[in-house]
């Protein structure tokens, strides 16, 4: 049986000042793996190895974790790092207006736990995931310029759909497929 590397996310459209974020902390110096604007997303469950007989199954879970909800609006706002400033492992950009994007990832993780994928343990904080910090190196650049852009609103958009991905692990960084969507209708 074959297997692939997957996660459920809401896909998130490469904006300007995405871009310009990225920019800033790759010429600071700091020893990080930026994610590429085109891979920035929200992950609502991440499945790891994944059985790919199970994709109608999760399919049908994503259905109903969203049979309810329609289209909404979120906020991509302010900056800052996990899990502390002392200790960066991740830079993230903040999503406010995110509990409709809580409720969906609370309704896919307990069917999923049914098909054997492990629950969450930590309570879901919806963010976008920018940068993996790998070394001390120039931190304090990378948290001078984070705290720029800590009040700073991003960007307002619509979610209407969420995504089963694949993820390819490659030499020169992930290679997102998307295997299915669910749209809300």
């Amino acid at each position: 049986m074959s297997k692939f590397r997957g996660f459920i996310a809401i896909e998130i459209e490469p904006f300007q000042k995405l871009v310009q974020f990225e920019n800033e902390i790759k010429n600071s110096g700091a020893q990080v793996k930026l994610v590429e604007p085109k891979n920035v997303h929200i992950t609502l469950k991440f499945l790891g190895d994944t059985e790919e007989a199970l994709i109608d199954e999760i399919e049908n879970i994503m259905k109903n974790a969203v049979k309810d909800i329609k289209p909404f609006k979120v906020k991509l706002s302010s900056a800052g790092v996990f899990p502390n400033q002392n200790y960066i492992k991740v830079v993230w950009i903040g999503i406010q207006n995110g509990e409709v994007i809580g409720e969906i990832a609370n309704n896919i993780d307990e069917p999923l736990a049914k098909l054997g994928f492990e629950r969450e343990r930590r309570r879901f904080s919806p963010h976008l995931t920018i940068a993996r910090v790998k070394t001390a190196k120039n931190k304090e650049k990378l948290m001078q310029i984070v705290n720029n852009y800590s009040e700073i609103e991003f960007k307002e958009m619509e979610i209407n759909s969420i995504k089963l991905k694949q993820s390819e692990l490659t030499p020169k960084g992930p290679i997102y497929t998307t295997l299915r969507e669910v749209v809300f209708v």
